[in-house]
């Protein structure tokens, strides 16, 4: 992972502010997920491996749009760094901080965004060369007052998720450190296993308003 790799993300996520985070049933409709992200104002999605069509969704929103800013999530092993890769992400989140990842990520040179929680976790990452990291879980760590704690000591960027909510998503966009949320709310999954795209739209469209 180069640093310019890591900035040039780091702009992408400044310039979006909110990062969709998606679990997916059915590859068939990523790419009209993807539409409805992308024509409503947030062009970026986290797909999540916590379904086995993950990788799958992840590539047909990528031969879709090849513009548009794809990570893969809940990413906890090597073998799913490497199937993220091959269906063509733009980089990598994991829920914890585990070396073995953000090691294999590094010699496969995308970029990782690891969680963390606390100031010794933040400590390991920096010791590897991160400067960007997810704060997760947001809201049951400490939410915007350890952020800004953490952000006192440490020269890190932060992605919060984890109990983002329209109530609260300003008060952490409003932290310097804090390249953008990461959030379920906009997408939430039986909407999409419905194909209710409009109201799916609908969600995202608000999502955008706050934050513009």
């Amino acid at each position: 992972m180069s640093n310019q790799d890591a900035s040039g993300l780091n702009s992408q996520l400044r310039d979006i502010k909110v990062v969709p985070v998606i679990a997916i049933k059915d590859a068939g409709k990523a790419v009209k997920l993807a539409q409805v992200l992308i024509e409503n104002g947030l062009p970026c999605a986290e797909v999540t491996f916590r379904t086995e069509q993950a990788a799958a969704a992840i590539r047909n929103m990528r031969d879709a749009y090849p513009d548009m800013l794809i990570g893969a999530g809940t990413v906890l092993t090597t073998e799913q760094v490497d199937q993220a890769i091959e269906a063509g992400v733009d980089f990598i989140v994991s829920p914890g901080f585990n070396p073995t990842t953000v090691k294999y990520c590094q010699q496969r040179n995308i970029t990782i965004v690891p969680g963390v929680n606390n100031p010794s976790l933040v400590e390991q990452a920096m010791e590897m060369g991160l400067r960007t990291l997810k704060f997760f879980p947001a809201e049951p760590s400490g939410g915007t007052a350890m952020l800004k704690a953490l952000t006192a000591v440490y020269p890190v960027n932060f992605m919060p998720t984890g109990g983002v909510s329209p109530k609260n998503v300003k008060d952490y966009l409003a932290i310097p450190s804090v390249l953008a949320c990461g959030g379920t709310w906009m997408v939430p999954n039986d909407l999409i296993d419905n194909e209710q795209w409009d109201e799916l739209a609908t969600l995202v469209k608000e999502v955008a308003q706050i934050i513009d």
